[in-house]
């Protein structure tokens, strides 16, 4: 008896000439009065399957013809290559099993919008574009990684619950621990500190929570951080590796992901103009930026370009209306013209609201106060300044953390940065280096007036061998919105849980 090979779709072309078996879910189908062509999706890729009509097959053929989208089934048949077909190859069918026949497929070729859309993640996560998507994520976690083990960084696993404020207090997510109130994590910094005391190179990458109620595109309740944190380390030391990790992503997605990226759409000149050095600027720079005629002139034209854009998108929305709906229009042809307005409809959408705020923006700029820290909008006006990633550093003291090292030649201020990325993209990472003088520490907490006894252990680090450290965040999400040039953050992770959506 001969056994088959189970053989996964991206390693067919290894397998020319062989007969092999293929195990997914019906992607798409068609079929003229003698061949049918069916789409098959395992995860790894797509494969074309070809079945001719005989009457050995005629009863395979017309059920496989008929079978809904996103039925399971096995094709066992001869691999050839063919550069006409998708990934290259195809499957000439001899045999096909149907596993599981699916139920109508609610996510179909016509429009959806993002609600329906989210409400059916479980289902849309199946689609080419969020499986590219978060192909992408896994690279960056596994270089995230990498990277970080290679140059001699431990892995620390973090707490989830959080006796203290690690960040700020009206962010925090209170939670019952069999009747004393805790908060889920806000960083996992404060105990990566006391582990870079005991190994000297740590990181913790694991989910972060933040109770913000904001409904902007850069916004998760619930989103995965990476945070290293470095002993004998003062600001400088702690920018150069951030600079060295946010390279080192950039060029193995731009390896892994080229054809991704081009799935997506995303232009990938701005990635491969990511080298060291970023840019940098101080905090009082970009108050200046901010405050200047320049700005104004730039966001006064941004606003005439999102309003001819505005103008133009509705044109083509009653343009292809009107070819959709012409009589004898094919089928196909409907759904794609539908998929297109759907499309341009969701941008026009976006061009609206953008329209709205930037007059906000404009005022916000022009108004902006020394003190404050930088809002989205401001971040956003920064990074588009420059064609690559931006540092704004020394923040004033106020604006940031109280374990933020206070700059010993001008207090008003800490040793901190904000990593923007560019293109309009804003904070990917948000790092300082870290205050070590017990004093000093002790000052910051009771000036923020927060409670002494829950710090207690953190102020033993300053008692007990304190030395200069200091460590960064980067928000996994966020990094993968920009790499991927993508709108929202709600489709960089799997399951968002964004201000009042937590289902599914």
């Amino acid at each position: 008896m001969t056994t088959t090979n189970d053989v996964a779709i991206t390693e067919l072309t290894q397998h020319a000439d062989q007969t092999v078996r293929i195990r997914g879910w019906l992607h798409r189908s068609r079929s003229s009065g003698k061949v049918a062509f069916v789409v098959v999706r395992d995860g790894t890729g797509v494969c074309q399957c070809v079945l001719e009509k005989t009457d050995r097959t005629a009863e395979l053929f017309d059920r496989l013809r008929r079978l809904p989208q996103e039925s399971s089934l096995t094709a066992t048949g001869t691999v050839r290559l063919d550069e006409r077909a998708p990934g290259g190859v195809e499957l000439v069918v001899a045999e096909a099993e149907v596993i599981h026949e699916a139920e109508p497929y609610p996510i179909t070729p016509k429009a959806h919008g993002v609600d329906f859309l989210m409400r059916h993640r479980h289902l849309w996560l199946r689609s080419k574009r969020q499986h590219v998507i978060l192909r992408v994520r896994h690279t960056l976690i596994d270089e995230m990684r990498s990277f970080l083990n290679r140059n001699g960084f431990t892995l620390i696993d973090t707490p989830i619950f959080a006796p203290a404020i690690g960040e700020a207090a009206s962010t925090l997510f209170e939670v019952d621990y069999f009747g004393d109130p805790v908060y889920l994590a806000q960083t996992g910094q404060l105990y990566l500190e006391a582990a870079a005391m005991s190994f000297g190179k740590v990181y913790c990458f694991g989910p972060t929570f933040r109770a913000e109620k904001s409904k902007t595109r850069r916004h998760l309740t619930e989103f995965w951080m990476l945070e290293p944190e470095i002993a004998y380390a003062d600001l400088e030391a702690v920018m150069a590796v951030a600079e060295d990790l946010v390279c080192a992503l950039v060029a193995r997605v731009l390896e892994d992901h080229r054809a991704d990226l081009d799935e997506l759409g995303r232009d990938v000149g701005p990635l491969e103009r990511v080298q060291k050095p970023f840019e940098r600027i101080t905090y009082s720079q970009a108050a200046d930026v901010l405050h200047s005629d320049e700005t104004q002139q730039v966001l006064q034209r941004d606003l005439a370009d999102k309003q001819a854009g505005a103008e133009q998108l509705a044109a083509d929305v009653d343009r292809m209306e009107s070819q959709r709906t012409q009589p004898g229009v094919k089928k196909y042809k409907a759904e794609q013209l539908a998929q297109q307005i759907a499309a341009a409809r969701e941008e026009h959408a976006d061009l609206v609201e953008e329209i709205g705020n930037l007059p906000q923006h404009m005022a916000l700029a022009r108004g902006f106060e020394w003190g404050s820290d930088l809002g989205g909008s401001d971040e956003t006006i920064i990074s588009r300044r420059h064609d690559q990633p931006t540092f704004v550093t020394h923040y004033p003291k106020q604006a940031k953390a109280f374990y933020m090292y206070v700059n010993r030649e001008d207090p008003r201020v800490v040793n901190n940065f904000d990593l923007l990325a560019p293109e309009g993209y804003g904070e990917i990472i948000g790092g300082s280096q870290r205050e070590d003088d017990y004093e000093t520490l002790v000052e910051r907490i009771e000036a923020e007036q927060l409670p002494r006894e829950p710090y207690e252990w953190y102020l033993d680090l300053r008692r007990y061998g304190s030395v200069p450290h200091g460590g960064f965040g980067l928000g996994l999400e966020r990094t993968l919105a920009w790499i991927c040039g993508l709108k929202h953050v709600r489709e960089t992770i799997p399951f968002p849980r964004l201000l009042g959506r937590v289902y599914p």
